[in-house]
């Protein structure tokens, strides 16, 4: 499914570090998930952090909100 990020969402890409490729894999195969209504948390651990991934799931691709280095 495609992926799509949000201009706070690139953002936080850029100065955060981090790799889109730990954005897919986190969305497509999280430790664990959180639902709070529409949105989805996703977590997964990179190297020595975990990266939590907020996202909500549209009918044809799923547009990240956030990225925040836990």
């Amino acid at each position: 499914m495609k992926i799509i990020l949000s201009h706070h969402a690139k953002k936080r890409l850029v100065e955060r570090g981090i790799k889109m490729q730990d954005i897919q894999e986190t969305i497509e195969i999280p430790e664990y998930t959180i639902f709070k209504g529409n949105k989805k948390e996703a977590y997964k651990k990179v190297k020595n952090k975990t990266l939590k991934v907020v996202y909500i799931k549209e009918d044809n691709y799923i547009k990240v909100i956030t990225l925040i280095w836990k």
